[in-house]
């Protein structure tokens, strides 16, 4: 091991070590190990493999048949199909990632996955999530959030990632996180509902963004319990971690409500 990949690792280990404490080595010891995605077909032309964690919270974001539905950042489209195969016989779906080589990926899986009837519904655009709320306001019933996280798994698997790592980029997320679930507050109409998720391990970027939100947008949310499979419940939301729960995950998510 190269002295600067040690390095990157000690600052990496020494960071989550604080959040976790001793359980730690047994956490980074199960992200290090591969994921097991499963096949989801309910819906579909075939099944797409994703991991268990992303479908059990996608799924809890209520959706009736004949909702508007808005996936803010929906590449490489797991969650989407997820979304779209529960609008059933009507409604709508848009799917929306800014970054072109994404959405590009994003456009494939829903062609390829989604039989016409469905398809024909969803509608794929280039956003920028942070400004939502600037030309679309209280338009949906359902929006998911799976925001742009840090990845950790990701990059305790790819020596390129990890030296790409700092303490301050969850940081740095966490500000664009914020905004975007601001934004997608203003998006959704009175009554209807945000799923707030990431694929982070980061305190900063899951508990401590609805904790943020809480402080400045008190009295206009409210937050729904879930009690899904898997999930350790947090002060906010709840997080589905590899370590105790099969390797599943890592998946935070919090549901809320507009009501106000």
């Amino acid at each position: 091991m190269g002295s600067s990949h040690k390095k990157d690792t000690q600052t990496f280990d020494s960071f989550y070590q604080s959040m976790y404490g001793q359980r730690w080595p047994t956490l980074r010891e199960a992200l290090l190990k591969p994921s097991n995605p499963i096949p989801f077909s309910e819906g579909l032309t075939q099944s797409y493999y994703l991991d268990e964690a992303s479908i059990l919270a996608a799924r809890s974001l209520p959706i009736s048949d004949g909702d508007i539905v808005l996936d803010m950042c929906a590449a490489p489209g797991g969650k989407t199909l997820v979304l779209a195969t529960s609008l059933q016989t009507k409604g709508l779906l848009i799917s929306n990632d800014r970054s072109s080589q994404r959405r590009g990926r994003l456009r494939k899986v829903v062609d390829h996955y989604l039989p016409e009837e469905i398809r024909s519904r969803v509608t794929i655009t280039s956003h920028d999530a942070t400004k939502w709320g600037l030309y679309e306001q209280e338009r949906y019933d359902a929006v998911l959030l799976d925001a742009p996280c840090s990845s950790e798994r990701h990059v305790l698997q790819d020596p390129k990632a990890l030296a790409q790592w700092s303490p301050s980029r969850t940081k740095h997320l966490a500000i664009q996180q914020f905004a975007m679930l601001a934004a997608a507050l203003e998006a959704v109409k009175l009554g209807g509902y945000i799923l707030y998720s990431t694929c982070s391990i980061s305190s900063k970027e899951n508990e401590e963004i609805i904790q943020k939100l809480e402080k400045k947008r008190d009295g206009r949310y409210e937050e729904i319990a879930i009690d899904g499979p898997f999930a350790q419940k947090l002060s906010h939301g709840s997080i589905i971690l590899p370590d105790t729960e099969g390797g599943r995950g890592p998946l935070y998510y919090c549901l809320m409500r507009k009501i106000g």
